[in-house]
């Protein structure tokens, strides 16, 4: 089983090495087996990356719109072309299982490529009037920008960012995590394939000293980050010493409110996808599940009958349902966090083992019930499938308790009164919020948080704010009158 790309890094429309480079091995999450090893980007690959980059910006923002378009119109369709192959990248690449991947990853990508394909040329500036004169504006790309992903979605992050930067005409050097290196390489071969000229899109391995040198480069406008609040403050303190834009999504510990009068159906399945789709490993999660008490038990009853039928196993198995966590430092912090959990007085209703497949990073779909607030499972986030479900009363109460947390990524509330519902998700603080739905992204919807959870929104209309600039012209139509 192996994976190995032509090159580590991708720079100027075609691969690149350099073996002086400290060695990245990327690990197979279902065995554990070793299936590629790459290098760490050196100072002379990051120049020339940058030197590729912003030569290249310059003439990509002075085509039309409608011409970029076309190009991330022809990179979303051999993405979907290619689709069964991809997947099967992104499961050797994650641990994904391939069920997944073939429907949640690459597709999301495409879709925002697509979008913002169509986006871009209906971005136009305003004419302000001024009596005689007046003053128009023009929305203008930023420059180069960086994108920094983290290892949940690589290849879905990887087209996030990359299709509102090229659709405005920025160009983009894009760090994978270490962790899942592999997908971006093939977004950028699928870029020159579809016409994007050379160093628009160039791909740079390596750990966070290689981030930490692309950000403090002047010749950087922007940065957009996926990943932890630790690394967050890092790289927004970093980018803020040259006052450059910044993208922030990062981590949170989201509440999901079931009212008693929910469908109990559609609630279990609802705090199953929020905790145990990608093994648990969404940054948006719900793995707060308050249960107003009058449904707790059913709740519970029916969770657990149905979180024991999910299937764990071999990612690259059709039939399997969840894989496993997408590293043993991962598998490490997860057990830790349930032994805790334990310790601290939280019910075991299902799960906290290894689950009979374990010659990979497993970890069963795991339900703790009676958890508390000041819990470690209520306040830290796991970042692995354990669910912590919350007894509540009113109304009032779970508002007050959903937003006691330094997160503020994403909330959801399950009710069958509407006029309660929209009451609630108005009261929560946070910046992605559903009405009988969870985890739901679409392109279209701008994606972020408040609070600790980030800065500025992915997607949507929202995005091009955060890839673009304003520039006002003002427009002399009179004599000027001078006071001296």
């Amino acid at each position: 089983m192996k994976a190995q790309p032509k090159g580590s890094h991708f720079i100027d429309g075609s691969y690149a090495e350099d073996a002086a480079g400290a060695v990245i091995e990327v690990v197979y999450p279902g065995t554990g087996e070793v299936i590629a090893r790459l290098h760490e980007a050196t100072p002379a690959l990051v120049e020339r990356a940058l030197a590729s980059a912003a030569r290249a910006q310059k003439a990509w923002a002075a085509l039309r719109p409608v011409e970029r378009g076309r190009i991330l119109n022809r990179a979303a369709a051999l993405i979907r072309a290619r689709g069964e192959a991809l997947a099967q990248l992104e499961t050797l690449d994650t641990g994904k299982p391939i069920q997944e991947t073939r429907v949640a990853d690459w597709p999301s990508g495409a879709d925002a490529l697509e979008y913002f394909a169509g986006l871009a040329p209906t971005v136009t500036g305003e004419t302000i009037p001024l009596g005689g004169d007046m003053v128009y504006t023009i929305r203008e790309a930023l420059g180069v920008c960086v994108g920094i992903g983290a290892w949940n979605y690589p290849s879905q992050i990887a087209c996030w960012k990359s299709a509102p930067a090229l659709a405005m005409g920025n160009a983009m050097i894009f760090k994978p995590s270490e962790v899942t290196p592999l997908g971006a390489l093939k977004l950028a071969e699928i870029f020159i394939e579809a016409g994007l000229p050379p160093g628009l899109f160039n791909v740079l391995q390596g750990r966070g000293a290689v981030g930490a040198g692309l950000i403090s480069d002047p010749r950087v406008a922007k940065v957009s980050l996926t990943g932890s609040v630790a690394t967050g403050q890092k790289v927004y303190a970093r980018a803020a010493e040259g006052l450059r834009h910044v993208t922030m999504e990062l981590g949170g510990k989201s509440p999901l409110i079931l009212f008693d009068d929910a469908s109990l159906e559609d609630a279990v399945g609802a705090a199953m996808l929020a905790n145990f789709y990608s093994a648990g490993q969404v940054c948006s999660n719900g793995t707060r599940v308050f249960v107003q008490k009058g449904l707790k038990e059913r709740f519970l009853a029916r969770l657990k009958e149905r979180a024991e039928k999910i299937v764990l196993g071999d990612p690259q198995d059709e039939g399997t349902q969840m894989g496993p966590l997408v590293s043993a430092l991962q598998l490490e912090k997860v057990t830790g966090f349930i032994a805790r959990a334990k310790a601290e007085g939280a019910r075991l209703v299902t799960g906290g083992g290894r689950g009979p497949q374990n010659d990979g990073w497993f970890v069963e779909p795991t339900v703790f019930a009676d958890v508390t607030d000041h819990m470690e499972l209520a306040r830290e986030e796991v970042f692995g499938p354990v669910m912590a479900v919350l007894d509540f009363d009113s109304e009032e109460e779970v508002i007050a308790r959903a937003n006691a947390s330094d997160f503020g990524l994403a909330a959801g509330v399950f009710t069958r009164d509407i006029a309660r519902a929209h009451r609630v998700i108005g009261q929560l603080e946070a910046g992605t919020c559903w009405i009988n739905a969870y985890n739901l992204t679409p392109v279209e919807a701008p994606f972020g948080g408040v609070k600790l959870s980030g800065v500025g929104r992915e997607n949507g209309h929202a995005a091009i704010e955060h890839y673009s600039q304003v520039r006002s012209v003002y427009l002399g139509l009179s004599p000027v009158d001078a006071p001296y």
